[in-house]
């Protein structure tokens, strides 16, 4: 084994106490048996001044490692006053190609009304109702009309999606499908991951045709019925939010007694790439610095390339504008692969490669990679490397399949602490920057 290298202790910061979200009081009719609690809390909100249309810095989108794919940069969880967010879903692509993002999605909640009185009520109620029921059939017609309106293949992917919102069980993000859910039609974990997997017919909707992600994960008190697995939806499944807003999920539970979400959702069985998104309710999307946000590395600027590379687990997590990310492992005897690929092996040296860059104040900034690895309850870091931005990195691991299939790369700042800490004296303490999406090992 490599070895853990010295952890580092660092003081641990109290836990950042969210403030509360004037819609986190709402509280509703029941489905499947569970009183619904949409919106949950947001974290400080913090506006750029960038104006529209002027990109912010930013690194070259062509990898210096790997080739064939170039860089865009996304955020695939946003809302709009079809649910619970404040702003005009009209002006959400703009907003969000006026910050310089590439790709972008719209994944309003979907709660109560996907029914044929959804839009009815809507009509009728007050805010509150729609706060509470969120997304109906009148508004996923219209947040179709307004992605379609937006996407210009090679230079703006927009993207509808939907969040079904389960206030105990957790939410997930569907991208790419005709239809949608909400959780009176499929309100437990199993019922709706028998939805994604189910192709639509005459009578019966499905989501076969679209790709999924858990959200927040940890911040539901179920944690989607301990990440549940199914391998029949296992492809379909690509992401974990690792950066939600401005908070870092890696150690999200811990001061309750929980393990890490990602040690839990990994040493289930989901192969799911690592995700970073600002899951934005204000009216500012895309221009908040700071949130989360996904590097995705495509084959062409387009929905089809978008959801390939999504279904590959070719990207990364940061809360950084700009950021580029690419990172290769390459396993003994075999040629180099890029993030969320196999590594056909079962024990031996593997060679790794990092190329990060973002803009010319970051050159030469102390930062550190992190090797992490199953390890119970959370991922045990096997090997930490300081090194300055600038050069590619490369540095050697030994791995071991017997100890877990999955190891990815953390990228932190030596620093700083990480506002939602750990073990004490864990290497993950420290502020995290960046995460690339997992290579799994399997016998070659």
């Amino acid at each position: 084994m490599c070895g853990p290298d010295a952890s580092h202790d660092h003081p641990h910061p109290p836990r950042r106490t969210p403030e509360l979200d004037r819609r986190a009081a709402l509280a509703g009719a029941g489905a499947a048996g569970a009183s619904l609690l949409i919106a949950g809390t947001l974290g400080r909100h913090t506006a750029s001044a960038a104006p529209a249309g002027r990109r912010r810095p930013g690194a070259r989108r062509l990898s210096r490692i790997t080739r064939g794919t170039q860089l865009v940069h996304a955020d695939l969880h946003n809302h709009s006053h079809l649910s619970d967010g404040d702003g005009d879903p009209a002006l959400a692509f703009a907003s969000m190609r006026a910050a310089g993002l590439d790709v972008a999605a719209l994944t309003d909640h979907a709660t109560l009304s996907n029914h044929l009185l959804g839009d009815l009520l809507t009509g009728i109620l007050p805010d509150e109702y729609r706060e509470l029921a969120g997304l109906t059939p009148n508004g996923w017609k219209q947040t179709k009309k307004y992605a379609d309106a937006a996407n210009t293949d090679g230079a703006f992917t927009a993207i509808r999606g939907f969040e079904w919102s389960e206030p105990l069980i957790g939410h997930v993000n569907v991208w790419f499908t005709e239809h949608y859910v909400d959780v009176l039609q499929a309100g437990l974990m199993q019922p709706f991951l028998s939805w994604l997997r189910r192709e639509s017919g005459l009578v019966l909707t499905g989501g076969a045709d679209g790709i999924a992600g858990f959200n927040h994960p940890g911040r539901e008190p179920l944690r989607f019925a301990e990440f549940r697995y199914d391998p029949r939806v296992r492809r379909q499944m690509v992401s974990l939010e690792m950066f939600n807003r401005r908070d870092d999920y890696l150690f999200e539970g811990y001061d309750k007694g929980r393990s890490s979400p990602l040690s839990a959702c990994l040493d289930a069985g989901w192969r799911t790439g690592i995700t970073g998104v600002t899951d934005e309710h204000g009216t500012d999307w895309g221009f908040p610095e700071g949130k989360g946000r996904t590097g995705l590395w495509v084959r062409e600027h387009t929905r089809a390339g978008v959801k390939q590379a999504m279904l590959a687990r070719r990207f990364f997590a940061t809360r950084t504008s700009g950021l580029r990310l690419d990172a290769t492992a390459q396993a003994p005897g075999r040629r180099p692969r890029p993030m969320g690929a196999f590594l056909e092996m079962t024990r031996g040296v593997v060679r790794f490669r990092l190329d990060l860059a973002r803009d010319a104040e970051w050159r030469d900034r102390r930062l550190q990679v992190q090797v992490l690895r199953p390890g119970g309850d959370y991922p045990q870091v096997v090997k930490t490397v300081d090194f300055p931005v600038g050069p590619v990195l490369d540095f050697r691991c030994t791995l071991d399949l017997d100890d877990g299939p999955w190891v990815l790369l953390r990228i932190a700042d030596p620093d700083e602490a990480n506002a939602t800490p750990g073990p004490p004296g864990h290497p993950g303490n420290l502020l995290g920057v960046a995460y690339t999406s997992p290579w799994w090992l399997r016998a070659g």
